[in-house]
């Protein structure tokens, strides 16, 4: 069984890179990442009620009363981790964009687990070293210190939804449920975002007739989101949350790496070099480290 979920924290990962690639493409579509960010989000809020309400998880909505105002904050990083990988993508590479989001997670991980009194071994803090130098590795060549910085922070928001998510689990009881509650949260704040910079004059109206020659992935977004954020919450209790970042970072920088030297989801192509190629095998023995016992 726990290989299953290891192996489960990796395929998480691939569907994090997939989204961030096809959400580029619905940016592209409707000429706005708000606007494309706030369509995307509100397909995976449709997406998980649908299923919510085919598997009789809607009445544990009820119990959202009790529940304590901070763990309902989950969503609100889906909307920044969405648009920022929109904006970075295209500026740094899907493999240096990843990076950065990386280092954020393995980060933050590391504290959600030490505050969340899970004990860390040297081999933690070990791999946690490894993952960063592999890390810079990759993304040495990126002078844009300003994008870095968002990197680093959308990165370091998904353990934090992974955690607050997994508390309010632990009052709902309903997978689905939780994974609703988060999504509209997000759509919530990503839409009144949106509204605000439209009003203010700080984003274009959304294009919709790009979307008629979007290519039919780019609504695969919304889909691997639902997908990524329930994994998340149910994994983190169970492997620990800087076992699953790290294992979701593997697949994560993987599936990158693949996207930007082929170009991928129409991405501009970036070859696997000596130094890309040395940065993602210390990733992989990072994340090693930090699972081992």
């Amino acid at each position: 069984m726990n290989s299953v979920l290891l192996l489960s924290a990796a395929a998480v990962g691939i569907l994090l890179a997939i989204q961030a690639a096809v959400n580029l493409q619905l940016s592209k579509a409707v000429g706005t990442p708000y606007g494309a960010a706030t369509i995307q989000l509100s397909v995976a809020l449709v997406l998980l009620a649908a299923i919510a309400a085919f598997n009789g998880d809607l009445g544990a909505l009820t119990h959202l009363g009790d529940v304590a105002p901070w763990k309902l904050l989950g969503g609100i990083a889906s909307p920044f981790y969405i648009t920022s990988a929109i904006v970075l993508l295209p500026r740094l590479g899907a493999l240096a964009s990843v990076g950065l989001f990386v280092t954020g997670q393995m980060l933050v991980s590391l504290l959600v687990d030490y505050f969340g009194g899970r004990p860390l071994t040297v081999f933690s803090y070990l791999g946690a070293l490894v993952v960063i130098a592999g890390i810079s590795t990759m993304v040495k060549q990126a002078k844009l210190s300003g994008w870095m910085l968002l990197g680093l922070a959308a990165g370091g928001v998904l353990p934090l939804q992974a955690a607050v998510n997994a508390a309010l689990m632990r009052d709902l009881g309903r997978p689905l449920a939780v994974g609703l509650t988060s999504f509209a949260v997000a759509t919530a704040v990503i839409a009144a975002v949106f509204l605000v910079l439209r009003i203010t004059g700080h984003t274009p109206a959304p294009a919709y007739s790009g979307l008629a020659a979007m290519p039919w992935w780019g609504w695969l977004g919304g889909a691997a989101a639902a997908a990524y954020v329930v994994s998340t919450f149910l994994l983190v209790p169970a492997i620990g949350a800087a076992t699953t970042i790290s294992l979701t970072i593997t697949g994560q920088q993987a599936a990158s790496a693949l996207a930007d030297h082929y170009g991928w989801f129409r991405l501009p192509q970036r070859k696997l070099n000596r130094s890309r190629g040395i940065g993602l095998s210390l990733l992989v023995i990072g994340s090693v480290l930090v699972h081992h016992p």
